[in-house]
């Protein structure tokens, strides 16, 4: 699995990812059964640990005995205590740590029968998982492998000197923010001048004249799951996901979610609530992405971005779900709960500018091809799968903009006529690149599995505007990188790794736009909304000449012309590229409307509501709510303003909210005497 853009990338053959042994009870094998001889796994798996898929049966008794983290102790079943026995010693914890919020969504999506298998590296992985396979108690038993990067290139740095050089070749910008380095940011507003040729007007993602119908809300959350954000950059300082109910700096989990001091979000690499981006092997990879999404926009400073608010009013938030730190790589466990974390914590679009090399990948370029079909895939990532339709189908609410979530993945810098997967799986979006004339980029992966296109930068095809455009960086996509990766704190860098947080941009404007007119929509009708309003990018296209470029030419420079025929790209790069302002125009009567929900708690429990999110013009008035029997239940608001909801004793009782313009609305309260914290029995 690989970071899709040419600086980063990660991977692990097939072959060496899972032990995907699918366990059988011992009434259907016959006497002196043996499982078949085990896959060969790689060096990037983890010695001493199996990820393990118990029965509800043994999941119970683990949590009844409150073994979900424990050492040494043994579960109270015959069989599993016996595969135990071999390994002596051992740690078992669940996987996906127990959030009281949202324990009935893991229970539901079978999330919680898996746990962690940690044992002495003396004993023989093959081994364990063989004796764990045999039980009919377990269903599936994985390695758990290390993501591993191919390259540690990093950003290329936006200089002084190449700043003062571009911005000398420009004129006065007319555009709707301030922020100093707009012009050179093509990807969003391309007038067609930035370079002498190749650069073709409107060949952008339309998020200009978006701008004049929003420009981000705080409501929506973008997962980053990536290198962790730079959260001292100061173009990011505003766009940062908070957990309002987490102690920033603390090293304890105060909000019971299961991870401490997660206040921006997490480093699984590190199991820390630190976001860590300044070790020497930090690319800027994550922070670069964040920048494309949510950078502060009209501040004066640095970088645009899509829905980075306006100056004045914030706009859209990403939350740092670190799966890279320095030259530690997370591993499976570790991005499958980042995925879980983000869907739990108010994330409705996750940000993935990764995936696995392409199955039609050239093989002496990227080694062994790997996924070529969906059943491939589906077959050996059967826990990755599992956590990806868990925020899929649970990320966002019935009541709120969005019932689901979005995963968008890059779709792979293989040149390859299919998309990689996990974003080729048709539940994803997978996002081909493009340059700023509309044409595929020339590493972009395109054809089968391929959702949309977006700016992903071109280096090797704006090359030929030689060094007074520092070998092609111009042609490339600028944003935030840490300060450490260049002096100026902003940098460029290229690959469907960049044109993945553009579409995800869009989405969170999107979502930023019916939030503010209060529409609500399931997310499969809003990623069908976002393919047919895309840009059309074949009537842009010039079949009668091929596209020349020179092939790694920051390794090769001019020594290396290769070309393409656009006819190979016909009809294979998605629905089009993306376009912001056909979005949001679309947006206008589509969806359905917002109420105030009802209120399903536990007795004792607490429920929050932002009330903003369901009255016009909410984010400027002030709410009261009348209980009418306080027995049942009460609301105050805490210092955000949110309305905090706490149960009292069993049954219902109806309420209003009424907002400071005078509008109400009415709704019932349910308090149960058997449910956990949200009310769910």
């Amino acid at each position: 699995m690989y970071m899709k853009s040419r600086c980063y990338n990660r991977y692990i053959a097939v072959a060496a990812l899972v032990l995907a042994l699918a366990g059988c009870s011992t009434e259907e094998q016959p006497a002196g059964y043996q499982p078949d001889t085990l896959p060969q796994v790689s060096e990037e798996y983890m010695e001493g640990e199996l990820l393990v898929r118990f029965d509800r049966e043994v999941a119970d008794v683990l949590e009844k005995a409150g073994l979900t983290r424990s050492t040494g102790e043994r579960i109270g079943v015959v069989n599993v205590d016996q595969v135990l026995d071999i390994v002596g010693a051992y740690e078992i914890e669940r996987v996906f740590p127990c959030d009281p919020k949202t324990e009935h969504k893991a229970r539901e999506a079978g999330l919680d029968l898996w746990y962690v298998v940690r044992f002495s590296e003396e004993h023989q992985i093959e081994t364990v998982a063989a004796e764990f396979s045999k039980l009919g108690e377990v269903s599936k038993v994985l390695a758990n492998h290390r993501l591993k990067r191919a390259s540690w290139k990093k950003a290329q740095p936006l200089t002084p000197d190449m700043l003062a050089r571009l911005t000398a070749t420009r004129s006065a910008s007319d555009a709707t923010f301030d922020d100093e380095h707009l012009p050179l940011q093509w990807n969003l507003v391309n007038d067609g001048t930035l370079g002498p040729t190749k650069f073709v007007q409107g060949a952008d993602v339309q998020v200009e004249k978006a701008w004049g119908k929003s420009t981000g809300h705080p409501s929506i959350v973008v997962a980053v799951l990536d290198e962790g954000i730079d959260i001292t950059h100061p173009d990011l300082q505003t766009s940062l996901w908070v957990n309002e109910d987490e102690i920033k700096g603390s090293h304890e989990d105060n909000d019971g979610n299961g991870y401490s001091g997660d206040y921006h979000g997490f480093n699984f690499v590190e199991n820390i609530g630190n976001i860590l981006t300044d070790d020497i092997y930090d690319t800027g990879h994550g922070t670069h992405v964040a920048g494309v999404i949510a950078a502060t926009n009209n501040n004066g400073i640095g970088v645009s971005s899509i829905a980075g608010g306006n100056g004045t009013q914030p706009g859209v938030k990403v939350m740092s779900c670190q799966i890279f730190s320095g030259a530690y790589a997370g591993t499976l466990l570790d991005e499958v709960r980042a995925i879980k974390y983000a869907a739990d914590n108010g994330a409705v679009i996750l940000q993935c500018s990764w995936g696995y090399t392409s199955g039609a990948a050239n093989p002496m370029d990227w080694g062994a091809p790997m996924y070529a079909t969906d059943k491939e895939w589906e077959e050996y990532n059967v826990l990755e799968k599992m956590a990806l339709d868990y925020f899929t189908h649970s990320a966002g609410s019935p009541d709120g903009v969005i019932d689901g979530g979005i995963a968008v993945f890059a779709g792979g810098n293989e040149s390859a006529p299919l998309a990689g997967y996990p974003g080729a799986y048709p539940d994803f979006l997978s996002v081909a690149g493009t340059a700023g004339d509309f044409t595929p980029a020339v590493y972009s992966n395109y054809g089968g599995g391929t959702s949309i296109s977006a700016p992903g930068g071109d280096q090797d095809y704006y090359y030929e505007y030689g060094e007074g455009y520092d070998m092609g960086l111009i042609g490339c996509i600028l944003s935030t990188v840490p300060y450490h990766v260049s002096e100026t704190g902003y940098g460029y860098m290229e690959g469907t790794s960049m044109a993945c947080p553009h579409v995800s941009g869009v989405l969170a404007l999107g979502l930023s736009y019916a939030a503010q007119n209060r529409r609500h929509f399931k997310a499969e009708e809003f990623k069908e909304l976002v393919y047919s309003t895309c840009t059309p990018l074949e009537d842009k296209w010039n079949y009668d000449a091929p596209k020349l470029y020179y092939k790694f030419v920051a390794d090769l420079q001019h020594n290396h012309l290769q070309s393409f025929s656009l006819n190979d790209y016909k009809g294979k790069m998605g629905a089009g590229q993306v376009n912001a302002y056909e979005l949001l125009c679309a947006i206008d009567g589509a969806g359905a409307d917002m109420t105030f929900p009802n209120v399903y708690l536990a007795v004792g429990g607490r429920n929050t509501l932002v009330p903003s999110m369901y009255f016009e013009n909410g984010d400027s008035l002030e709410y009261t709510v009348t209980v009418e029997n306080p027995a049942v239940a009460t609301c105050s608001k805490d210092a955000s303003g949110r309305l905090v909801f706490e149960g009292l004793a069993e049954g219902q009782t109806p309420a209003v909210v009424k907002s400071s313009d005078g509008k109400a609305q009415s709704f019932v309260i349910t308090v149960r005497n058997k449910a956990d914290n949200s009310g769910w029995l």
